[in-house]
């Protein structure tokens, strides 16, 4: 049965906006009489001594209620011992020495969900009763089936820094620290106290896909503590181009989340938002579905409205994630949502975190690029809203995903090369510029370069001089550019490894590796003495 219009033309709804969109399909889909539903939450304290466990992890602003569909539905419907949790991530809170979240998922309403930790994997007895989220995803099309997930999340604080942590997620019927049970034990490790060496890897445009997994499987090899993906994480909505006619099967999502979870159960998955990730259904944003999937450090501007926008210090590296939907001059179903709070948000924590003296490297991610010559090329909204901040605080690093390549630039000052960086170089950012890489070879389908233009690569090395690409203007039109300053081009699957050292002369070493294990591109940062003022 076709879905009746409610009246907008649709040349008119390909325009809306995501709350119109959101509103668009409430009024749509209640004509046909389906069940209204948004993430409902279900918050329960619980835990002290050994560490102050909450169910919390939740955006501020979140009503802690008890959850009439999930008691409705019932967990007498199947038996607890039945059914096995699935799905598990982690995530930091604001303060990774001494806070984790663990997210997880079951396939049906259970009673009692909780998770178990301990500092030994035989000695789990302090338990912590989870946060549901249950989210209710109605027939978005003929095609789709009307879908209901559970969502689970504790939060743990009162941490030990430098501590490895064991715990064990679990439901009524399904004990996790029960002898039969032992092989689900999962851990991870919270931040040291001080700064010392560590890895961390990133990438975006993951999706489902055998090039995924194994993208998965050479990231844990590189034992990191932590992940970053910026933004279009399932690809449930396969458009992305924010109008009406969107859809997303909410399944792809759980396949998404077994796939990770050999990775994410030990590894934090630190995730922000793309184009892709914007599902109207949920909430007037399109995010709600992101916020009850996801346990996020909740001190951005506004973590109810924007779970991907966040901060936090892990050593002696300071990470931003952003929310490049809000500026993007390509995309523009949430642009300007955040009324300009987001940047405003930007220029103080970037601040704040370049004058604190433990912090020698601050690193930002996000999805749309900001300099890039492939397919989606460079958005002059990033561009507009952020570079003035990126410069006036020195970032050292930009990590985006959206163009689905290994692209990495020269030192950028001021929109042109402020110095070449060939592989295997070294960059002061304080002098040079900033470097910005594309690292989108996560798993979806790969884009390639401008006609003519070839990749470019450790051993593989083709200098082009100067390539004709484009960016996006607020008319939303390719505005021609001719540049020099992409350095390195990689047509493959691949991510990026980044290690920290601290000390005397403190560096970041930034690697790129394809899904073959070859390293393809690798360069150093190592700051000058900082600047008053960034």
């Amino acid at each position: 049965m076709d879905t009746p219009n409610v009246g907008i033309p649709e040349h008119l709804a390909r325009r809306l906006t995501m709350p119109e969109q959101h509103e668009y399909l409430r009024r749509r889909l209640s004509r046909r009489k389906v069940l209204v539903s948004s993430v409902v939450t279900a918050g329960v304290a619980g835990g002290t001594g050994l560490l102050a466990g909450s169910s919390g992890g939740a955006p501020a602003g979140r009503a802690a209620a008890a959850s009439p569909l999930a008691a409705e539905r019932g967990a007498a419907r199947v038996d607890g011992a039945m059914v096995a949790p699935f799905g598990r991530h982690l995530a930091f809170g604001s303060d990774p020495r001494t806070q984790m979240r663990v997210s997880w998922q079951v396939p049906f309403a259970v009673k009692s969900p909780y998770i178990r930790v301990g500092t030994e994997p035989w000695e789990l007895s302090h338990k912590i009763e989870a946060e549901v989220r249950d989210l209710h995803t109605p027939a978005l099309s003929r095609k789709l089936p009307k879908v209901e997930q559970y969502y689970l999340h504790a939060a743990l604080d009162g941490l030990r820094p430098g501590t490895t942590y064991y715990y064990g997620v679990g439901h009524d019927g399904f004990d996790p620290a029960s002898p039969e049970r032992l092989a689900t034990i999962g851990s991870f490790r919270t931040a040291p106290a001080r700064p010392e060496t560590f890895v961390f890897t990133a990438f975006g445009d993951q999706g489902v896909s055998y090039d995924a997994l194994a993208n998965d499987q050479l990231i844990l090899g590189q034992n990191p503590a932590f992940h970053l993906h910026a933004g279009d994480i399932c690809y449930a909505d396969t458009t992305g181009h924010g109008k009406e006619g969107d859809t997303y099967d909410a399944r792809v999502w759980d396949q998404f989340l077994a796939q990770t979870e050999s990775v994410a159960k030990s590894v934090p998955w630190m995730v922000t938002t793309g184009n892709h990730d914007m599902e109207a259904w949920y909430s007037p944003n399109g995010y709600g579905g992101q916020s009850a999937r996801w346990s996020l450090p909740d001190n951005g501007f506004d973590p109810e409205r924007a779970p991907g926008v966040y901060s936090f210090r892990y050593g002696n590296v300071g990470v931003v994630a952003l929310d490049a939907n809000d500026v993007s001059y390509e995309i523009t179903a949430n642009k300007g949502y955040s009324d300009g709070r987001q940047t405003a948000w930007l220029d103080e924590r970037l601040g704040r975190l370049r004058a604190d003296d433990d912090i020698d490297f601050v690193v930002v991610f996000f999805h749309h690029c900001v300099y890039s010559t492939s397919t989606h090329a460079s958005d002059g909204g990033v561009r507009d809203a952020w570079l003035p901040l990126f410069t006036k605080h020195q970032v050292d690093l930009v990590i985006n995903g959206h163009n689905h390549v290994y692209e990495r630039t020269d030192a950028v000052k001021n929109g042109e090369v402020g110095k070449p960086v060939p592989v295997g170089a070294s960059t002061d950012p304080t002098r040079d510029g900033i470097v910005y890489v594309t690292a989108g070879g996560a798993g979806k389908d790969l884009y390639g370069f401008p006609v003519g233009v070839k990749d470019s690569y450790e051993g593989h090395e083709h200098d082009e001089g100067t390539i004709l690409t484009f960016h996006w203007t607020k008319q939303r039109l390719p505005d021609p550019d001719t540049v020099e300053w992409s350095r390195v081009r990689y047509t493959g699957f691949s991510f990026l490894a980044v290690e920290a050292s601290a000390g005397a002369s403190p560096k970041l070493t930034v690697s790129a590796l394809a899904e073959s294990g070859e390293r393809i591109d690798h360069f150093e940062i190592a700051r000058g003495k900082r600047t008053a003022g960034g």
